[in-house]
């Protein structure tokens, strides 16, 4: 298997399974993950996703061109796509196609040992999985030309000091860092929680109006009446609520 896909309680955990080759992406983990992801969106007792990859060295070094991963992107564009929250734990090297994946992801981790980059360049080549747009999204401009360009990496430290990850903890401690931070997200309602990750995503570049209709629109569509009323009730009665997804 080039990805193992778990599920413990609520939370999914994608693990990229191809240590001897820096976790890099082939034809059959680009189709293994999509799978995993489309089972995960389906899966309504399943609300929140932590991307990781297996051993201490890599997340994903990105394409596998050797291995068959050329002109395959399946796996790129889908936790974006996907309204569940994802948490990309960031264990190593995050390169190419591999940071392009965690900034698909909702919230980054970083263990102290990771790189990011986008070294394409390096190869005659640039980043065509959404990397030079998505991050110049989440940090200043003159610092995606800066790696963009250039095609050096940053460490976690440097990563969490622009902004394009949340935290950086010791790599040990890192599963179970995002393991508790997918917990902290389970006891939020969770049809609440896709109705803000659609907003978020979807409203980003548009006029504030037009992102207020959006959410008006997507809380119609998504419902949730019944934690609504939930939530408030165990306001009230001083608990914890129950939620339903419904």
């Amino acid at each position: 298997m080039a990805v193992d896909y778990q599920k413990e309680g609520r939370i999914a955990i994608f693990t990229i399974n191809r240590p001897e080759a820096m976790n890099s992406l082939n034809a059959e983990a680009h189709r293994e993950l999509s799978e995993a992801m489309i089972d995960f969106q389906n899966d309504n007792d399943l609300w929140v996703g932590i991307i990781t990859g297996a051993g201490e060295k890599a997340f994903c070094a990105g394409q596998d061109i050797r291995g068959g991963g050329a002109g395959s992107m399946a796996a790129y564009n889908l936790a974006d796509k996907i309204w569940k929250p994802f948490i990309a734990a960031i264990n190593g090297y995050a390169l190419g196609g591999g940071l392009e994946i965690a900034l698909t992801c909702d919230i980054r981790i970083a263990a102290e040992n990771a790189r990011l980059g986008l070294p394409e360049v390096l190869r005659g080549m640039n980043a065509g999985a959404g990397g030079m747009q998505r991050l110049s999204r989440f940090i200043p401009r003159a610092i995606v030309s800066w790696m963009v360009l250039s095609g050096q990496q940053i460490d976690a430290q440097e990563a969490y000091r622009i902004g394009l990850v949340n935290k950086v903890v010791p790599l040990e401690q890192l599963m179970s860092t995002a393991r508790e931070l997918a917990e902290t997200i389970c006891q939020a309602a969770p049809l609440a929680t896709r109705i803000g990750k659609e907003v978020i995503i979807r409203g980003y570049d548009m006029t504030l109006e037009q992102s207020l209709q959006l959410q008006r629109d997507v809380a119609s569509r998504h419902g949730g009446a019944e934690d609504r009323m939930e939530g408030v009730k165990a306001f009230a009665e001083k608990r914890k609520p129950v939620w339903q997804a419904k």
